[in-house]
């Protein structure tokens, strides 16, 4: 039995890994797109900041281990998948056949199509290398320039805050993570971010962008001519953004951060159903059979409704990489459903949402702020199921709502006892989930006060 993974990330080394465990004597081939071992593509933020190396990200650290293993980790972008001979094709021309195949192809970031995205100094965040041309120029006072403030963003824009830089984000919506955050919660998060020293423009977008004629140089441009690294009459490299509201913003460096699409471009022919992402059932395999999807590419049945949901989290991820590696050898083991999971530290404000968080046709809701203190709870209901939940700065509540929110738990008299004070959240679990019984009479007075 050959297994054949495309894709070296936190998937398909799970997935890899599981396949292992669960067959001893398979013939497991792995193939990522990129040169470096197989990383981590979280871990990017932390080797910006300086925590940590290169090998910090890689996601095992042992010499040696995939080779222990029998697994077989190879360089390659595949190009095509001929489903009816179960042959694999790859950009250098080769071909891999395989007995039952993962996509694990993850996703890649969206360039939107802004006139001068393609200069020099305006990059994506989202490789090792694009790691190392951020943190070549990034240095302190630099004037840099983010377009996106969503949850990818954010982390970036942490990282770049630590490294010392002169950060303007610009976010098209109308508020900071539009599509993890309530209006209330994202302009909170947006106000705790400015409080920190980093300028953030909402509703606006980036025209263009343009090599500029001006020549006061940037402080780090200054400070390279001191040094002696840059010649007095070499051309400037600053740039000029401008936004829709007609603002033009000098900058040394353009981040873009605007989201990211599934990898399917390959699957053009290959009668393999695909949407947003490759679409699978609940044991993760898709249209075609011996055919397998988990991760950032894969659009699995959501949780609540069954209707397909591409979740591109990294515990998701995790989750899917191991059901379908057990379903591949073999095993019938079903996923419970894909559930929206967002975790986020924004310069040390916690922030989370998870499930149906913006709420559901005719379901119910309730939401306590306390905008000065930062603190910020919503729960939404279907009849008397937690459905969605969204908080900030409550860190003792997000497992919590998260449990509460998968397992699907019929509240009873818990739902009203939330909808007055949704800070009862650890009792209602308690009651409900790990110890179902009486609701206890217990004071609700201090709902308003959400710290």
């Amino acid at each position: 039995m050959k297994h054949l993974i495309l894709g070296n990330g936190p998937t398909g080394v799970i997935a890899a890994e599981t396949l292992r465990k669960a067959d001893r004597h398979a013939e497991i081939m792995m193939v990522g797109s990129e040169p470096e071992p197989p990383y981590s593509r979280m871990a990017i933020p932390y080797l910006l900041e300086g925590n940590i190396d290169e090998s910090g990200t890689y996601l095992r650290k042992a010499d040696g281990h995939f080779e222990s293993l029998q697994i077989d980790n190879r360089i390659g972008v595949a190009t095509a998948v001929n489903a009816a001979d179960k042959v694999v094709a790859f950009a250098d021309g080769s071909t891999e056949s395989y007995d039952k195949l993962l996509i694990a192809t993850g996703s890649h970031p969206i360039c939107p199509p802004i006139p001068g995205v393609d200069l020099p100094h305006v990059h994506t965040c989202w490789t090792l290398a694009d790691a190392r041309a951020i943190a070549a120029r990034a240095g302190a006072g630099t004037r840099v320039v983010q377009v996106g403030a969503g949850f990818i963003g954010c982390i970036i824009l942490e990282a770049l805050a630590k490294r010392g830089v002169d950060l303007t984000v610009v976010e098209l919506g109308d508020r900071m993570v539009p599509r993890m955050m309530t209006p209330k919660a994202g302009a909170m998060i947006k106000h705790w971010v400015e409080s920190k020293g980093v300028r953030v423009v909402t509703e606006a977008r980036v025209e263009r962008i343009d090599a500029s004629s001006s020549q006061t140089p940037s402080l780090l441009e200054t400070v390279k001519g001191l040094l002696g690294h840059a010649q007095a009459d070499a051309p400037s490299s600053v740039m000029t953004v401008t936004l829709s509201t007609g603002e033009r913003i000098e900058c040394d460096l353009v981040i873009v951060s605007a989201g990211v699409r599934p990898n399917i471009g390959f699957l053009d022919g290959s009668g393999i159903a695909v949407g947003l992402g490759v679409l699978t059932d609940r044991h993760m395999q898709s249209s075609v059979a011996d055919v397998y999807a988990a991760g950032d590419v894969a659009e699995a049945p959501d949780l609540f409704s069954g209707t397909p949901m591409v979740s591109a989290i990294q515990p998701n991820a995790a989750d899917q990489a191991r059901i379908a590696a057990l379903n591949m050898a073999g095993k019938s083991v079903p996923h419970g459903g894909v559930m929206a999971i967002n975790v986020l530290d924004t310069l040390g404000l916690i922030s989370s949402s998870f499930g149906q968080w913006e709420g559901v046709t005719g379901g119910d809701g309730v939401e306590v702020a306390d905008p000065d203190s930062h603190r910020y709870i919503s729960l939404q209901f279907k009849d008397d199921v937690l459905v969605g939940a969204t908080s900030i700065g409550l860190t003792q509540h997000v497992g919590v709502l998260r449990g509460l929110i998968q397992s699907q738990v019929s509240l009873g008299d818990w739902k009203q006892a939330l909808m007055h004070d949704p800070l009862r959240a650890m009792d209602a679990y308690l009651a409900s989930v790990q110890k179902p019984g009486v609701l206890h009479d217990q004071t609700h007075g201090h709902a308003q006060a959400v710290c």
